[in-house]
């Protein structure tokens, strides 16, 4: 009995467990639903929001109730300015990767900057940029899709690459190693970890409080920037809205991965399982003919059923 409650007070078991549930559940309303041509589009699909998740893991981990709402503003922004700046072509690629990683740490620093230096609540902040960049799309475009992919990004985030998987499954990887080797191995990882624990604590060790939210909120912006261009090889164009569904779907996948929103604790690892098993649960939704805002709701359920099992940690930490 003990080790069943260990199993089930681990987020990244639960997860894992409910994966394979769901994916048996799904085969069984819809047959084919767990055929591997099926389960890899669900994989490209969940490492778009699983690289949103890795810049809102950053934020969370960094405690202080930091959750970035603006990360779907910056992915509809990005996918525009990449999709502009390549508009069709691959030659214009090298071009669309700086503009985007440019504009995701410009909105990214300047979350981070009203949060330290003006003291505004990371909620309050974030919403309110998410706003601005709202706001911003609608005057630049007026909801107009603009700009489009080179075929070599599409091919790269939807054709085979190595091993019959396509690229975006491999960057994907690639980020969660690099997100682990961060976070366990490196000072800047232990920061992390200090800040969320303890700010004040790790503020009298010497660390740079301030500067490392900043490079939080900056790194949550880049790895929006960076979903929003694969989205864009995903869809082929890119709408003004096109990033809203991945603000509560990221926040859901990093609690459901066993990070507290106090900070302090969890890893990436469990984000990128939750992120999986949240695209599971939505193409189920959709395969049973539930509407968007029914959608919305089972996911908004989901985010509060998470908080009292795992999302609350030392009763949000001051």
């Amino acid at each position: 009995m003990s080790r069943v409650i260990d199993v089930i007070k681990n987020p990244l078991a639960v997860a894992l467990a409910l994966i394979v549930a769901l994916l048996l559940l799904g085969n069984a309303l819809s047959p084919g639903f767990a055929s591997g041509q099926q389960i890899l589009r669900l994989l490209i699909v969940a490492a778009l929001l699983g690289i949103v998740a890795a810049g809102q893991n950053l934020v969370i981990l960094g405690g202080r109730e930091g959750i970035d709402l603006s990360v779907g503003g910056v992915v509809s922004l990005s996918a525009i300015v990449a999709g502009n700046a390549m508009n069709g072509m691959d030659g214009g690629i090298p071009l669309a990767i700086l503009a985007c990683i440019a504009t995701g740490a410009l909105f990214g620093l300047l979350n981070g900057l009203g949060v330290t230096l003006l003291r505004i609540p990371p909620l309050v902040m974030t919403l309110g940029m998410l706003g601005v960049l709202q706001g911003l799309l609608v005057v630049v475009r007026q909801g107009i899709p603009s700009g489009r992919a080179a075929p070599a990004l599409s091919e790269f985030v939807t054709r085979p690459f190595l091993f019959g998987l396509p690229g975006i499954l491999w960057l994907w990887v690639a980020i969660g190693l690099l997100m682990a080797f961060i976070l366990s191995r490196t000072v800047f990882g232990h920061r992390i970890y200090a800040i969320g624990s303890n700010e004040q604590a790790a503020f009298m060790a010497g660390v740079p409080v301030r500067r490392m939210r900043v490079l939080l909120f900056m790194l949550s912006g880049v790895f929006s920037a960076i979903a929003g261009l694969c989205l864009l090889g995903y869809s082929g164009s890119s709408f003004a809205n096109v990033g809203e569904q991945y603000m509560l779907p990221s926040i859901i996948a990093v609690v459901l991965g066993g990070t507290p929103l106090a900070g302090g604790k969890g890893g990436y690892t469990g984000t990128m399982a939750g992120a999986v098993l949240l695209v599971i649960l939505q193409s189920i939704l959709t395969t049973i003919n539930i509407e968007e805002s029914g959608r919305q709701m089972v996911f908004g359920a989901t985010l509060l059923v998470l908080m009292l099992f795992y999302g609350r940690g030392r009763g949000l930490r001051a």
